[in-house]
């Protein structure tokens, strides 16, 4: 994750690495160590990333935990089982997230960023040649993103949406405040933000760049 914020006095840690999550070569996740994705089951760390199609038992949150507002901090070990694809990715990959900020921390839904999404399929498909958010400084979107995820080289949209986001949720709060700008579990739980728009680009080898611009 990236903020502008960030942007100028870390611009070449931003451009080379940070804030990706990348498979089937690894993940890439602001210095943690690297999980190796290539069957979605193995995991350095110990941890399941999601790129299993979604066959992860889910354990979200109950209405009942969630009367009394939002969590103040995340369900531990939460995977909800991803719904059914509608057809639309854009709007499957703004469900997803907030399926994760509902069921997992009793979090309000942000908005789909619709006005933006031409521009954040732009920005995947620039960054898949330039590198990971290099568009974030060069092709900002209309109004300006204000944090910036990215899942460089993925084998499809749906393990996108199903794996990508799941492993940026499991990374957690850095410091305990969702509403830092740490990493990427803190752009998807963030208060600060009240719309999201998701971009995709498949390149020639068949890999998917996605790109969710927060706002």
């Amino acid at each position: 994750m990236v903020t502008r914020a960030w942007l100028i006095a870390l611009l070449a840690l931003t451009l080379a690495c940070e804030g990706s999550i990348e498979t089937p070569d690894g993940i890439d996740r602001q210095g943690a160590p690297n999980l190796d994705t290539d069957a979605g089951t193995d995991a350095d760390a110990g941890t399941d990333v999601g790129t299993d199609a979604g066959t992860d038992a889910g354990t979200g949150g109950s209405p009942g935990q969630c009367a009394g507002g939002p969590l103040a901090a995340p369900i531990p070990n939460c995977r909800p089982d991803p719904a059914p694809s509608s057809g639309d990715i854009h709007a499957d990959c703004v469900a997803r997230i907030n399926q994760f900020r509902w069921e997992c921390q009793c979090l309000p839904p942000l908005a789909r960023w619709v006005d933006g999404e031409a521009c954040t399929d732009s920005n995947a498909e620039y960054d898949s040649l330039n590198g990971v958010h290099a568009s974030f400084s060069a092709m900002p979107c209309s109004g300006g993103a204000r944090a910036q995820n990215e899942c460089p080289n993925w084998p499809s949209n749906d393990q996108v949406i199903t794996g990508c986001l799941q492993a940026m949720w499991d990374e957690g709060p850095e410091d305990g405040d969702p509403n830092t700008v740490n990493g990427h579990y803190e752009s998807m739980a963030s208060t600060s933000y009240t719309q999201v728009a998701c971009g995709f680009f498949t390149t020639p080898a068949n890999k998917v760049w996605g790109v969710q611009n927060f706002d």
